[in-house]
């Protein structure tokens, strides 16, 4: 699977306030995604996401307030100097439109980043901070990665397709033939010890055919 390359980081970001329950641990994990605050990376089921340094400040304001409103002028604070000239509502609605893509979400159904309207926008699940690596969340089938990963493997080493089963059977049914056609003989051998012919043996090997094969 490629993976790719996330940019988090911009030279001139500003310090990030109230960031208290964020640097409790290292990694975040919510939902699918875990972010490592170490190396700002952001991974979905282990594939790294592409997202630019703004995009990636905005899911961290979300992330410190989850549940809570987090307004558009926060964003514009957290986001860009107070000396900065832009467009600042055409750029927030930007800047949030870029992580719904990147998180797989929307704003009609949204499963993580809803708008408040007129207000600003809000986390819709919990946050857990850990420094453990792997997602806390227990997969729905209650088995761990590792033991997911060996029963599979094993499911795979029994599973056979039809046509892999017909090979199976037919070389099975090759071999015994062989082995009767191979105990015939043996007992033509030893009751008629004379020479046989060719003709008589060809004619010996055909009823031996005919018995064996349906």
């Amino acid at each position: 699977m490629p993976s790719e390359v996330m940019s988090l980081q911009e030279p001139d970001n500003p310090a990030i306030p109230g960031a208290s329950l964020l640097s409790s641990g290292r990694y975040i994990h919510f939902g699918p995604f875990r972010i490592d605050q170490q190396r700002q990376e952001v991974t979905r089921n282990g594939t790294r996401l592409k997202l630019q340094g703004k995009v990636y400040q905005t899911l961290l304001a979300l992330l410190e307030k989850p549940g809570e409103v987090v307004t558009r002028e926060e964003l514009r604070a957290r986001l860009w100097p107070a000396d900065t000239h832009v467009n600042y509502d055409a750029n927030v609605n930007t800047t949030v439109n870029k992580l719904r893509v990147a998180l797989g979400d929307s704003s009609d159904k949204p499963l993580y980043v809803e708008t408040i309207p007129r207000k600003g926008y809000s986390l819709l699940v919990q946050p857990e901070i850990s420094n453990r690596t792997g997602n806390s969340h227990a997969p729905q089938n209650g088995w761990s990665g590792e033991e997911a990963k060996e029963r599979a493997a094993h499911a795979g080493f029994f599973k056979f397709s039809k046509s892999d089963l017909w090979v199976v059977l037919g070389a099975i049914g090759l071999i015994l033939a062989g082995m009767l056609l191979g105990a015939g003989i043996m007992r033509l051998w030893m009751t008629h010890p004379a020479p046989i012919s060719g003709h008589s043996l060809a004619v010996v090997l055909l009823r031996l055919l005919e018995n064996v094969l349906p």
